[in-house]
């Protein structure tokens, strides 16, 4: 296994200490699902730059890419919906796309075909990460015990307007995947027939 493919391995780990983070009622619990929520992204985007540098994109390693950076945010979602953080229809929208972009993969990779990111799943990416840091950010300001009115303000003003820009970029850029690659669908629709 080549070094990008060991730190996307990586962060897949830390997803699984990110989500404990997120669950338990630890003192400074949210400061610390922060901190490694953190490390992940910046694994994330180590790894991309390592493969392209040292010339090691691999199958796998774009396989396994998209997944643990869906699990990621999957699990902060979750946990903001969980926490009142994020309405939970919006949580289920995300996930969704991300479901149907993996089963569009799952679809390209049993015709032998692998389907890289688009540049506005990497915009999206970068959305969720920034709406997932200032979810964090609110759950480790809980952990200090900031007031109420301050929690309220970042969360109405702050977190609010990006989880509904995140939602948007996060829904065009799925219908955007499935528009490129109509191709492929449609053929196995016809297929099915």
């Amino acid at each position: 296994m080549n070094f990008p493919t060991q730190l996307t391995v990586g962060r897949l780990v830390l997803c699984i200490a990110f989500t404990f983070f997120l669950e338990v009622d630890l003192h400074y619990s949210g400061c610390f699902a922060l901190v490694i929520f953190l490390l992940a992204s910046i694994t994330d985007w180590l790894d991309g730059y390592y493969a392209r540098k040292l010339k090691q994109v691999t199958d796998l390693g774009k396989l396994l890419d998209p997944l643990a950076d869906k699990i990621l945010i999957s699990a902060a979602f979750i946990a903001f919906a969980a926490k009142d953080l994020v309405p939970a229809w919006i949580v289920v929208c995300i996930i969704s796309r991300e479901f149907m972009i993996t089963g569009l993969r799952s679809l390209a990779a049993s015709k032998g075909i692998i389907l890289a990111a688009q540049t506005i799943g990497k915009h999206k990416t970068v959305s969720q990460i920034i709406t997932a840091v200032v979810g964090l950010f609110i759950l480790t300001l809980r952990d200090f015990q900031a007031s109420e009115q301050v929690l309220a303000d970042i969360q109405g003003y702050v977190l609010e307007p990006l989880i509904y820009i995140t939602l948007a970029i996060t829904l065009y850029s799925g219908v955007a995947y499935f528009v490129s690659n109509q191709k492929l669908v449609f053929e196995s629709l016809e297929k099915d027939r």
